[in-house]
């Protein structure tokens, strides 16, 4: 038995809570008076008058790339990264690794190359591509948390994207199951007609991804969803254009979730200086304006969740000494940073704690279907974060746990430090062994 005592982030707010833990999961949270006796036998951990404990956050967003492309991040790397920003569940998605997740074998070979090196709890996607419909089941039953496809060109040619009429038949198929489809919803055509193949401007790569790809995308999501019944869901919506379409369909009872992603909330383009491809992530940073309509969506409820999109490359694909955004990898590196950066940005605009973590853990698992995650209450695993709220930093890319130490978030000074994350009870240890499980959506 392990008793947690100090300023605790429940359901009911932050308050003085004891929360006991036997054999990993949460068995009991009561009020907490600090010249009580804890019950005898158990170790009981105190926390810092500056302190809280929170629920793990769950990122269900993240590009680990093991194997096949082990040297962009891979799973010791990723989860260590994630451990040290208190994120204690991560979904992979199915690409960029080789292969790609779209097939129960290729599954079997991510599971393969992942066992013993998750230092935190690790779940999977899989993959709609068009050579995988019609075996979407399969992979349903094997344990995957839902699917992601791209509507245009992924970056890799290992994951082709869907046409708009493979889509459908994906959905269909989805929805016979009711499982979760989640998109990458740019339009291709839009994107063909508005191409760069080489800039060092940052203006003119962001006119060459306009808010007109996602909303036309989106569209094309929301009719299909509307169609099949299926469940979609739209990853990193970088658009805010899209927003009033999302909350019309939703009031029509189309079912469709959305997140977004930290860049977009704490970036601006006004800032983003020609040459500097570190801030490239594709659909792309846009200004100011559309972030705080973002802001706006989310605290409306429209966008449901944050996670990072953490889509790391090597130093060298990232094209820093040309600065070209045309061929520099389009991803961001922040799968440690988050709760800090969406913190950061969340108190200055008079948002709660306990509103940045129902975004960041109770959301996310609650809608992609991560069971007994993402909030402290009986029956749940006792996975948590010891976070100092008001303790600052400035980031600096080679002491993060990423594999590749490329972010634009280099010199940032940030609020809010992780200085302890737990999982089912057990501190990890981010120089000790991996402490992770493989999750399948039935065993969760």
């Amino acid at each position: 038995m392990t008793m947690f005592r100090g300023w605790t982030l429940t359901e009911e707010g932050i308050a003085p809570h004891q929360v006991t833990v036997r054999d990993g999961v949460i068995t009991a949270i009561a009020a907490y008076n600090a010249l009580e006796d804890h019950e005898p036998g158990g170790q009981v951990i105190t926390l810092a008058d500056d302190e809280v404990l929170l629920p793990g956050l769950v990122d269900t967003h993240v590009h680990i790339n093991e194997p096949g492309r082990t040297e962009w991040e891979g799973f010791a790397t990723a989860t260590t990264a994630a451990a040290a920003g208190g994120v204690t569940t991560v979904l992979d998605m199915p690409l960029n690794s080789i292969p790609a997740t779209t097939s129960v074998e290729a599954l079997q070979i991510k599971r393969v190359a992942a066992d013993g090196q998750a230092r935190i709890d690790l779940g999977f996607w899989a993959g709609a591509v068009p050579e995988s419909l019609g075996h979407l089941a399969e992979l349903h039953a094997a344990g995957v948390f839902g699917f992601k496809c791209f509507l245009l060109d992924s970056g890799v040619p290992e994951f082709p994207p869907l046409s708009a009429d493979q889509l459908r038949q994906a959905m269909t198929e989805i929805a016979a199951f009711d499982g979760l489809l989640i998109v990458h919803a740019e339009d291709p055509a839009v994107i063909e007609a508005n191409h760069r193949a080489h800039t060092v401007h940052y203006r003119e790569f962001l006119d060459s991804r306009p808010p007109e790809a996602e909303n036309t995308a989106i569209e094309t999501v929301i009719a299909a969803a509307r169609e099949t019944g299926c469940r979609a869901h739209i990853v990193h919506l970088s658009s805010a254009e899209a927003v009033p379409a999302l909350t019309a369909a939703r009031a029509d009872g189309v079912r469709i979730s959305v997140e977004t992603c930290p860049h977009y909330l704490t970036l601006q383009a006004e800032d983003i200086a020609d040459g500097q491809t570190q801030f490239k992530c594709c659909p792309p940073v846009r200004d100011a304006g559309n972030r705080d309509q973002l802001w706006q969506a989310l605290a409306d409820g429209v966008i449901d969740f944050v996670v990072s999109d953490h889509s790391p490359s090597t130093i060298e694909l990232k094209r820093l000494d040309e600065g070209d955004f045309g061929t520099a990898w389009g991803g961001i590196s922040s799968l440690q940073l988050g709760l800090s950066l969406i913190w950061t940005e969340a108190r200055e605009r008079n948002h709660s704690l306990d509103q940045v973590v129902r975004w960041m853990a109770a959301r996310p698992a609650q809608i992609v279907g991560v069971a007994g995650k993402g909030t402290i209450a009986v029956g749940n695993r006792a996975d948590f974060a010891v976070f100092a709220p008001d303790e600052s930093y400035t980031v600096d890319a080679a002491a993060l746990y990423h594999r590749n130490a490329v972010t634009p978030y280099h010199g940032r000074t940030l609020t809010g430090t992780v200085r302890a994350t737990y999982l089912g009870g057990e501190r990890v240890q981010i120089d000790g062994p991996p402490q992770g499980t493989l999750l399948t959506r039935e065993a969760t």
